[in-house]
């Protein structure tokens, strides 16, 4: 018998759907937003998304534990989709804000309302992984659970990406700053209406026999030997790491090497686009392959999809070959990360005795954070090495180190990110051990109920 109802998978997707309106805003147009509408310097820009990933190595595991020692009549997870919609859509429209300062007092903005993004990111995106533990525990039913999220994310990135470009331009007008701001007040309404519809309809199904506030010291027994989870981690940090130097860099390579900014509005989508049926035929293949084999097959095709760009970037053909093969693999490891994060909850649980959603679940989003952080700052100081200057690129005089130095941000680095992630799951042995272990633990309940 199945733990969820639709209406439970509906409205747990679409906390996801409100999660990328505004994240798929910030992976694409932020570094863009920060380096030619604020006039702020590359290598600045590179520092401050480092920093705020520093800041999140402290902040996500507190807000891990502070999941963990929850306990309202609301649940542990679900009372954060409340309490924090308001303040993420705020503080979303504030980071794409231009106030009226100086260079420096313009940089201490970025500072305050990207490292704030991020906490209050943080402080609602840990409870939506967390949550996935205690809506079922059983390991199918939890993929398909993941795939129908995966799919509502998808759905907000894909809106995202597919009315950014004209509602900027449209609302904008002269003014590009004006654009950005209005567009995200527009994803930040639907955004914070999505996730109260998230809270009223989501219930915590699988509660421990031992409800009581898990302190931090009891919850680090779960990482303790959770191999698991370390590889989930670092899939998570090389993933996002590839995956945001590309999407930071998509409008500078359209606008700068294919010298085609107008197919923003047609190349951006696609990912959304191809990745949303991968995403739902996913438990097909993690049914018959399992989650490491399937997500493997997904960064082979993400290795080729790049591939397809690197051999002739400047043939618009090419780019939107890469573009939907990428997509298509990328839809598998969509569907199946959160999944094999849930899973090394129960591993955590039967190694130690010790069940730590949020503090498991804060490593996802550490591995995300860092990885977004990470990757930012890289494909920055890229650009900023390679020589790119807001007046060079105006000027259509980009030196040839420049556009080189787009390209690796653009496609070497996502594939770079698949060939490791495939190295790391060649080591992630769950799959095969997973219904022992949910045999014994259940057999572990069972007698703690008698």
């Amino acid at each position: 018998m199945k733990q969820t109802t639709w209406k439970q998978r509906i409205g747990y997707g679409l906390s996801d759907t409100a999660s990328n309106l505004t994240f798929q805003m910030v992976n694409t147009f932020l570094l863009i937003f920060y380096v030619n509408v604020m006039g702020l310097n590359p290598i600045a820009v590179g520092t401050l998304f480092l920093v705020a990933r520093i800041w999140d190595a402290i902040n996500d595991p507190i807000m891990g534990a502070i999941v963990d020692k929850t306990n309202s009549k609301w649940g542990k997870a679900r009372p954060y989709f409340l309490w924090m919609a308001i303040p993420y859509g705020i503080i979303a429209v504030l980071l794409f804000t231009v106030p009226n300062l100086t260079e420096a007092g313009k940089l201490i903005w970025a500072y305050v309302t990207y490292i704030g993004f991020g906490m209050v990111y943080t402080s609602i995106n840990i409870p939506v992984t967390a949550i996935l533990p205690r809506l079922t525990d059983d390991n199918q039913e939890r993929q398909e659970v993941t795939s129908v999220r995966m799919a509502f994310a998808v759905l907000g990135m894909l809106a995202s990406s597919s009315l950014a470009p004209m509602l900027i331009q449209k609302i904008g007008g002269d003014s590009q700053a004006k654009g950005y701001q209005y567009t995200m007040i527009i994803f930040a309404v639907v955004a914070v209406t999505f996730f109260l519809i998230a809270f009223s309809t989501i219930k915590e199904n699988v509660k421990p026999i031992n409800e009581k506030p898990l302190p931090v010291r009891e919850g680090l027994k779960a990482l303790k030997g959770n191999w698991p989870w370390l590889i989930t981690l670092l899939l998570n940090l090389f993933m996002w790491i590839g995956m945001i130097m590309k999407q930071q860099t998509t409008m500078f390579f359209l606008e700068n090497n294919l010298g085609r900014p107008d197919l923003a509005a047609s190349l951006l989508p696609i990912g959304g686009l191809l990745m949303l049926p991968v995403i739902i035929v996913a438990p097909l293949f993690t049914k018959r392959m399992g989650k490491r084999n399937t997500l493997i097959l997904g960064n082979i095709i993400t290795v080729f999809g790049y591939l397809i760009v690197i051999i002739n970037p400047a043939s618009i053909p090419m780019v939107y070959a890469s573009a939907i093969v990428a997509a298509l693999g990328g839809g598998f490891s969509a569907a199946i990360i959160f999944a094999l994060m849930a899973d090394t909850v129960e591993y955590g649980e039967w190694k130690s005795g010790v069940r730590a959603e949020g503090l498991l679940a804060a490593a996802s989003s550490f591995g995300v954070k860092f990885g977004m952080g990470v990757g930012g700052a890289i494909g920055s100081y890229v650009l900023a090495w390679t020589g790119y200057t807001v007046k060079l690129a105006e000027a259509g005089n980009l030196p040839q180190s420049a556009l080189s130095g787009i390209l690796f941000n653009y496609a070497w680095a996502p594939l770079l990110a698949a060939v490791i992630s495939i190295i790391l799951l060649i080591f992630y042995k769950l799959d095969k051990q997973y219904p022992q272990i949910m045999i014994e633990l259940k057999e572990k309940r069972a007698a703690q109920a008698s």
